[in-house]
């Protein structure tokens, strides 16, 4: 009878350790989403004329925008975005948008525009170097190059370049 009672027990605890680990790898499946950015209002967003709104009614209307062009005529730019990524993993873009408002010189609305996922480009830079121009070395050549370097000919003398 004491056999069958330990054989229960262990079962249990085995049972228990099993209900306790299964919430904690099944939470390493699920990806963590973060939006990060101007969180747009369609009926907000839509509200903004051009011709008739200028750049304290879209600031009034939508708020700060998230960057200003610093050249050529003046436009705001409200960016958004949403990511998602996996538990070790990279994150990757989900959702992503932008609202261009573009201005006339006198600082009213000439155009709104929007843009997502199919106006994101992907650009991979070109290996992990950057050429330079110069010798070569090697790590040792880095490590030992200036053994003899000190006081090599050519150095001024120890009381000055009059040797006083």
């Amino acid at each position: 009878m004491a056999h069958i009672t330990a054989v229960r027990v262990s079962m249990m605890l085995k049972l228990s350790a099993a209900a306790l680990a299964l919430p904690a790898l099944l939470g390493g499946c699920t990806s963590i989403k973060d939006r990060r950015g101007y969180i747009s209002d369609p009926v907000l967003t839509g509200s903004i004329q051009p011709g008739l709104d200028n750049r304290d009614s879209v600031k009034g209307t939508m708020g700060q925008p998230s960057f200003v062009s610093q050249f050529g005529p003046p436009v705001y730019y409200y960016v958004a975005s949403t990511t998602e990524q996996r538990v070790f993993g990279q994150p990757d873009i989900s959702a992503h948008q932008v609202i261009k408002v573009a201005f006339d010189p006198s600082g009213t609305v000439s155009s709104v525009t929007y843009a997502g996922m199919d106006d994101v480009r992907d650009i991979n830079p070109n290996g992990d170097k950057t050429p330079t121009l110069g010798r070569h070395r090697g790590f040792l050549q880095d490590l030992f190059g200036n053994i003899g370097a000190v006081g090599a000919a050519g150095q001024a003398p120890v009381g000055g370049p009059n040797g006083s």
